[in-house]
């Protein structure tokens, strides 16, 4: 079922539907090598042999972790031969250097086109050689409608898919094909193919695909009352902001709801997030004993992974509260994204060249090092925004109100015009 044209892939449409980037340029014929990084099943290579379809390059695959060079000597001699190769190189990020110096030539001289694919950050786990001669996109986890779509299309298409036998799937259990696997579409596929190709056909001779099926398939059970696939997502939401509430009876409940969904993951990355965004600085250890419980969860796995798991959402929920971390970083993101960068003030500019001072880089720079209690007063932001404040503590605890009474003196000693509302 891998889409051959840039039109027929299924999600990431932030790259490739009309007007975006991916889609422009395959349109115009002028591809770039690129990075792929995100989730497994999400496109990435759905999204290689489109762009080689729709632009009739020939395409190859290799993994950078089992394919030597010899393979890549390959793959060079047939660009050299018949021209372009759109090469999809799986977990880029295990690239060692040796085939990272064949391959970089043939990405300056355009013989090969690469995309990596990788679900590792390519900007901490990628050569910067590598980084620097591609752009790199992010594709995401598919929506539950994205993936009913391309189970559609596999039940119609005779020539791929499963069109030439006749399958009759309940809607429940589209629904849960759809949101159990978590945006990952390869997972949904291949249990569809194995729910059908694993039942008996009725009388009329068409295999009838139920729930229970498809839970077998998948190896996880639909939630509770999961009717119309947005359940799911109704559970994850609920969790949150049960913590948020600090309600600890029903964050509980709806953790367990997941664990019975064996969505372990979904658990341990969501946990992560409240922990930062909803606690944070109003009860710093309690972040790091979360970060511990989900290592430790993630190595134990389920059942036994519940048990860290629970420890860290009771003291979650029992923790005071503060959302001042996210609120400051949008707010300053806020101003970067409307334009309001400014200058930087040239005596923090980088001074570590031969000519620096003459620009009056890092001249009058003042080290908070040598000075009383390691602090001085000088200018950091830009002058257009110089009375900038985007964090605003709290006194949801000890731990933040020791840091706005810090805060507001620092501000204070700036000269900075503090106003009533940083004193939340």
């Amino acid at each position: 079922m891998r889409p051959k044209r840039i039109e027929d892939i299924v999600g990431q449409q932030h790259l490739v539907g009309p007007g975006k980037i991916i889609n422009r340029m395959v349109k115009a014929k002028l591809l770039s090598s690129m990075i792929l990084y995100g989730p497994p099943g999400t496109g990435k290579t759905s999204i290689a042999s489109a762009i080689a379809g729709s632009t009739k390059y020939a395409f190859r695959m290799l993994n950078a972790a089992t394919d030597g060079k010899k393979e890549l000597q390959i793959v060079a001699e047939e660009a050299k031969m018949s021209g372009t190769v759109v090469l999809l190189l799986d977990e880029i990020h295990r690239l060692d250097k040796v085939k990272q110096d064949f391959l970089l030539p043939l990405l300056e001289s355009g013989a090969i086109i690469l995309i990596g694919a990788t679900t590792e950050n390519p900007y901490i786990n990628i050569n910067p050689a590598i980084r620097s001669r591609t752009q790199i996109f992010e594709v995401y986890p598919l929506t539950p409608e994205d993936i009913e779509t391309a189970i559609d299309r596999a039940l119609a298409d005779e020539s791929n898919g499963l069109g030439k036998i006749k399958v009759n799937l309940d809607e429940n259990a589209r629904h849960h094909l759809a949101s159990a696997t978590n945006g990952d579409l390869r997972s949904a596929l291949n249990a569809l193919e194995l729910a059908v190709q694993s039942t008996d056909p009725d009388d009329d001779k068409a295999v009838h695909i139920t729930l229970p099926i498809v839970e077998e398939c998948l190896q996880r059970k639909a939630l509770s009352a999961d009717k119309d696939g947005d359940a799911h997502y109704d559970v994850i939401s609920a969790f949150q902001k049960s913590i948020r509430g600090s309600d600890t009876n029903a964050a509980l409940h709806y953790m367990s709801r997941l664990i019975a969904a064996g969505d372990l993951t979904i658990i341990c990355r969501r946990l992560l997030v409240i922990a930062y965004e909803d606690i944070g600085l109003a009860n710093p250890p309690a972040t790091a004993h979360t970060v511990s419980a989900v290592t430790a969860a993630q190595q134990l796995g389920l059942p036994e992974g519940r048990i860290p798991l629970a420890d860290a959402v009771i003291e979650l929920c029992l923790s005071p509260k503060s959302d001042s971390g996210i609120s400051a970083v949008d707010s300053a993101l806020a101003d970067v994204n409307a334009g309001k960068s400014g200058d930087i003030p040239a005596h923090l500019k980088d001074a570590h060249y031969k000519g620096a001072a003459k620009l009056g880089h890092g001249v009058n720079y003042q080290f908070p090092h040598n000075f009383p209690n390691d602090w001085v007063r000088q200018q950091y932001l830009p002058d257009n925004l110089a009375n900038a404040t985007y964090y605003h503590p709290k006194n949801n605890g000890r731990y933040e109100t020791a840091l706005g009474e810090q805060y507001t003196r620092l501000m204070a000693a700036s000269g900075h015009p503090l106003s009533a509302k940083n004193k939340k």
